[in-house]
């Protein structure tokens, strides 16, 4: 037990410390790193929806086409 909460809390310091290291040293100015992240995120965003959103309409008109051969 031990060994896991001296683990867990290692990887959480390590955690915390690489991010202020790249936060500090990163070569853009705060806001622009805001924007590319935020940017970063609406494109998985997009490419996590984009298959969904597909599937979806199919579903939409096989469900449409069993209605009207009814």
């Amino acid at each position: 037990m031990k060994k896991t909460c001296a683990w867990l809390k290692g990887a959480f310091l390590g955690g915390l410390l690489g991010s202020a290291l790249v936060l500090l040293l990163t070569p853009y100015s705060g806001q622009e790193l805001t924007v590319r992240i935020w940017d970063y995120i609406d494109k998985v965003e997009d490419k996590v929806h984009q298959p969904w959103y597909q599937k979806r309409l199919a579903l939409q008109r096989q469900i449409d086409q069993s209605i009207e051969s009814m």
